[in-house]
């Protein structure tokens, strides 16, 4: 029987959820990274240096540790969001949008009727078509435009000018804000304490709340993340290379540090 989506049941709940960035490609990190408490992870095809056979694998790997498996897509075409549903993602985020056409699409795309136009796969979400629920395709067509999650990204100022349009779309499960390329779209690279980006993120979060959807947003740092979950955002994305780099970083300084500390102390 096919199973709820964990990560929206969460934020269902109110629950703010904290997510990863995975590109680095290998099934043993997600290993890892389950048992960090994540609530999901996010398989980067825009950006990651791999495609649908390997994301398979990571899907598969997600499900085996319990752990909600997204896939930022590489573009809003047809077979970019068919495919990374049928084999499983729980919710596709999609980059780089530019209008409501285009996201109109998408949810033509990725939701089946009545909310869109989505063709029916025997992928292996549905074992191939021998999984139960899939032979009540009505039980089946509810069940997949409930669980699994359309989410565009506002990372462009085309995006940004019509987010209350594309947010009060009917199969828009939510928004996440991509800092670095709108503020770039925006002509003001990285200047994330600037008025005009905080002023964009802020119409971004209520356009979504004022229409029942999610917003997330990247977590550049801790701290930052805390803040925005702090100031109405549902959730955080992150980053699996940071993860390692600060890690390793801090382990390094710290016994630098103590090593020296030591050593004059002898």
């Amino acid at each position: 029987m096919l199973k709820k989506n964990l990560l929206k049941e969460k934020m269902n709940q109110a629950q703010k959820v904290i997510g990863s960035f995975f590109t680095l490609g290998s099934a043993a990190c997600i290993e890892i990274l389950s048992g960090t408490g994540l609530d999901f992870l996010l398989i980067d095809t825009e950006h990651g240096p791999f495609d649908l056979e390997d994301s398979l694998q990571y899907v598969m790997a997600c499900e085996l540790h319990g752990i909600t498996p997204l896939v930022r897509v590489k573009d809003s075409q047809r077979n970019s969001i068919l495919k990374m549903l049928d084999i499983g993602a729980m919710g596709l985020v999609v980059p780089n949008i530019k209008s409501v056409d285009e996201v109109k699409r998408t949810v033509e795309y990725g939701k089946f009727p009545p909310v869109g136009e989505r063709g029916l796969g025997t992928g292996r979400k549905v074992c191939y078509g021998m999984e139960e629920d899939f032979q009540d395709l009505d039980r089946y067509f509810a069940w997949a435009n409930r669980e699994t999650l359309l989410i565009p990204q506002c990372e462009t100022r085309e995006a940004l000018d019509c987010i209350e349009e594309i947010t009060a779309l009917p199969g828009v499960d939510g928004i996440f804000i991509g800092s670095f390329d709108l503020s770039v779209s925006l002509g003001i690279a990285k200047q994330f304490d600037s008025d005009m980006f905080l002023d964009a993120v802020r119409r971004i979060r209520d356009a979504c709340h004022t229409n029942g959807k999610f917003c997330w947003i990247l977590g550049r740092t801790a701290d930052a993340a805390a803040d925005y979950l702090r100031t109405g955002f549902d959730g955080i994305l992150a980053g699996d290379a940071g993860f390692l780099f600060q890690g390793a970083a801090e382990y390094v300084r710290s016994v630098r540090e103590g090593h020296c500390e030591r050593k004059q102390n002898d």
